[in-house]
């Protein structure tokens, strides 16, 4: 066994997973996973940097997951920060804070990599569920941004586009400073334009159409199912696989659209750093879905934090078949 440790650093929240890595089979067994939202991308598309406050949450969530790691003895810890701190000015800020709590330096990966991992980490178990038709899309709706990723057992196609929960959130739904509550039918018309203007770019390089099973990853698809299902609280390993039907997804994201905050708050799967953004996100899935005609989609738990665990766990193990190697 290899243990590892995988920090997905997003727009949103920053997640942890510490697990071992089986080299016959290829799974991974989980010891530690966690989520704290962070809002690292607060304000980012409106000033082009990432707020002090918003960089402190950050490393206080680092200083957390630093001391998990240490308790677990990972062999080896692999931080990866996707959208707002690919394009903010003072990303340097961000490394050093990082390396120095965690002793790793971040990589800011590029959408393809992204896409690799979330694929990776969405379909390695979906592979064995026979009655799944392929190729499987996958769709990882982020704070920032939405990757798009048609494969078999590889990607063939990957996108990523600027459509997120938080970044729609901002972009048309903040009216002096306040998120409006509930959005007013133009304000949900805009948000609706942009989500159709991405679906246009991603069919570009994605053939979208081709799709047989849509997989739904990331907080705004795990929540859309946890409501639908109706739990009592968030229970991943309900959540997990599920297959939530079109017309659940669109009452879903009409209830989300027309609700008021408290409302939305009430909610017992609801994570208070997703209340305020929930509409966008569910928004986002509803337009995929009526884009390629899905009829339902697949919720998986695994995604690009487990991509980016079994992806470090099979380099590891790679060094060590090359360290074992005679020396001539």
């Amino acid at each position: 066994m290899t243990r590892v440790a995988a920090v997905d650093c997003g727009t949103n929240s920053i997640r942890l997973l510490v697990a071992d890595y089986d080299p016959r089979t290829g799974e991974l067994a989980e010891l530690d996973r966690r989520m704290v939202i962070v809002r690292l991308g607060q304000g980012v598309d409106r000033t082009g940097r990432l707020a002090p406050e918003a960089l402190e949450r950050t490393f206080a969530a680092c200083r957390e997951y630093a001391e998990v790691i240490k308790e677990f003895g990972a062999e080896q810890v692999r931080f990866v920060a996707t959208s707002a701190s690919r394009d903010a000015e003072n990303r340097e800020d961000f490394v050093r804070g990082v390396m120095d709590i965690l002793g790793v330096e971040p990589e800011v990966i590029s959408g393809e990599q992204e896409a690799e991992f979330s694929f990776t980490g969405a379909t390695k178990e979906l592979a064995a569920h026979e009655h799944l038709e392929r190729p499987f899309l996958v769709v990882d709706i982020g704070g920032g941004s939405t990757e798009f990723v048609v494969g078999d057992d590889h990607v063939r196609a990957a996108r990523s586009v600027d459509v997120g929960c938080v970044r729609m959130t901002e972009r048309h739904l903040v009216v002096a400073g306040a998120v409006s509550d509930p959005p007013t039918p133009a304000q949900i018309a805009a948000i609706r334009a942009d989500i159709e203007a991405a679906l246009d770019l991603a069919a570009e390089s994605v053939p979208l159409a081709e799709a047989r099973t849509l997989v739904g990853l990331a907080g705004s698809v795990t929540t859309v199912a946890g409501i639908a299902l109706g739990l009592p609280e968030y229970l991943s390993s309900r959540i997990h696989h599920s297959r939530i039907s079109y017309e659940q997804v669109r009452e879903i994201s009409e209830r989300m659209l027309a609700a008021t905050h408290a409302e939305r708050a009430a909610i017992p799967v609801m994570h208070p750093g997703r209340v305020d953004v929930i509409g966008a996100g569910a928004l986002v899935l509803l337009a995929i879905m009526e884009r390629i005609g899905a009829s339902e989609v697949v919720v998986s738990e695994h995604d690009i934090l487990d991509g980016i665990a079994i992806k470090t766990a099979e380099e590891v193990e790679a060094a060590k078949r090359r360290s074992d190697l005679p020396h001539h």
